[in-house]
């Protein structure tokens, strides 16, 4: 079984900017999404991928993730999925032995900016950046699947 091990955060100020080392654009739909599961496909660039995952709320659930001919991941997309679509572009920045992903959301999430950091096993140590605020892991409001769902503009 493939897992997931994340946490998500709020930020305090723009402090991790200067030390980013690689931004993405993405754009990602959903096919499904309910209280057990979720399907989604993402862009980014020339390359697409079909995402599977568990609908658990907190820090780890089952994870799938298949690359796609993008050509294809564009058409699901935009015949396919609920819309609106989830705009971001995500920025890496290292922090001590951990790399986390700062997305900034446009569209309709403009304005929403979460951090996380992915882990390699349950209860691994982290430490967190001074620009990181309250832990919004066990918040259903800030996952790609509900900000599909009820946008950030509208809270």
């Amino acid at each position: 079984m493939a897992l997931e091990i994340e946490h998500k955060f709020l930020l305090k100020n723009n402090d991790w900017i200067k030390d980013i080392k690689k931004s993405t654009q993405y754009k990602q739909g959903y096919l499904i999404s309910d209280s057990k599961r979720s399907v989604r496909i993402r862009t980014s660039e020339n390359k697409a991928w079909l995402n599977i995952k568990s609908a658990t709320i907190g820090t780890h659930r089952q994870e799938y993730e298949y690359e796609i001919p993008f050509s294809e991941g564009e058409e699901i997309l935009n015949t396919l999925c609920e819309k609106p679509l989830i705009e971001k572009i995500r920025h890496l920045v290292l922090h001590k032995q951990h790399t986390w992903e700062i997305d900034v959301f446009s569209g309709e999430n403009d304005g929403l900016i979460v951090a996380e950091i992915e882990l390699t096993r349950i209860g691994e140590h982290f430490s967190k950046p001074a620009w990181i605020d309250k832990e919004v892991t066990d918040d259903l409001r800030y996952y790609n699947n509900q900000l599909c769902k009820h946008p950030y503009k509208n809270w």
